[in-house]
């Protein structure tokens, strides 16, 4: 008697059986199913690991196995590069379409949304001023005068959204201004068209302005947009203003102005003055128109 290994056809599990076993059916100790011993080997010196094969189902040869495998297909070298080249027709195409419409891509990045959005605001273009300084804190944007205090500082408050400060007060006739800057045109300002001819007529006069009052003098406001160009907004009611002017001495007029105006900026200012008198400038008249010369 001797012994044999073979294999399970189902789980591969190595079985060790006697000689006198081949032909006979027996249970895999692994997977259970039922298989058919194979016949032993002739030599007994073999290191093959003979398969059983399952009931009801015949061994399956090598010839068999090797048949149901298809040969591998190799990639054809032809085809990888018409491919690597539609790639790159399709990538160049891509980056001319982008380089050609790059003013209409970016100008649609770059447009604000439309109104009735949910977008937020865009923020203000920063401009650039000679002098920059904080808007005060100490001052009410308010258009109710009953509490309205004087500061005793120098007139400051916003123009426009922007820090003001007086850095020179003119009253010409009856333009009465307050600007900041060095020369013209004002960094900002505001300015009032008083009914008066000669500056010195509002000498000790005060002068207050409800919302609700009408025929009041207009307000115009000054500043600089984002190339340096004067733009001014004028306002003809609304607004609220408390200006008192002292005696006249040595061609200045000293002063105190508290002003809130409606505009989207809620600009204001307020504090004391000293305001130069100067001439107002003359019309501007025709010139005399001369005789047709007779003959």
């Amino acid at each position: 008697m001797s012994e044999f290994k073979f294999a399970c056809p189902v789980c591969g599990q190595h079985i060790t059986a006697d000689s006198k076993t081949s032909g006979g059916q027996i249970e895999c100790p692994t997977c259970f199913q039922k298989i058919v011993v194979p016949q032993a080997p002739a030599s007994k010196d073999t290191k093959l690991i003979l398969a059983a094969s399952q009931v009801g189902k015949p061994r399956p040869s090598s010839t068999d196995a090797g048949s149901q495998l298809e040969p591998l297909r190799t990639a054809s070298p032809h085809g990888s590069l018409l491919a690597t080249i539609a790639f790159l027709v399709i990538l160049c195409a891509a980056g001319a379409a982008l380089f050609v419409f790059r003013d209409r891509i970016f100008k649609a990045v770059r447009a604000p949304a439309p109104a009735g959005t949910d977008a937020l605001p865009q923020p203000a273009v920063p401009i650039a001023l000679n002098t920059n300084y904080p808007i005060p804190t100490n001052i009410t944007w308010t258009l109710d005068l009953t509490n309205a205090a004087f500061p005793e500082t120098v007139a400051a408050g916003s123009v426009h959204g922007s820090g003001f400060l007086c850095e020179r007060a003119i009253l010409r006739g009856g333009l009465f201004s307050l600007s900041q800057g060095k020369s013209w045109p004002w960094d900002l300002a505001i300015a009032l068209n008083l009914f008066a001819r000669q500056g010195e007529e509002l000498s000790g006069k005060t002068l207050q302005v409800d919302p609700d009052r009408t025929r009041v003098p207009s307000v115009v406001l000054r500043w600089k947009d984002a190339g340096q160009q004067p733009v001014t907004e004028t306002i003809s009611s609304g607004y609220a203003l408390k200006l008192v002017f002292g005696e006249v001495t040595n061609g200045h007029i000293p002063g105190r102005i508290y002003i809130c105006l409606p505009d989207p900026a809620k600009s204001f200012v307020a504090g004391t003055f000293d305001a130069e008198i100067r001439k107002p400038t003359p019309p501007k008249t025709a010139p005399p128109k001369l005789p047709k010369p007779k003959g």
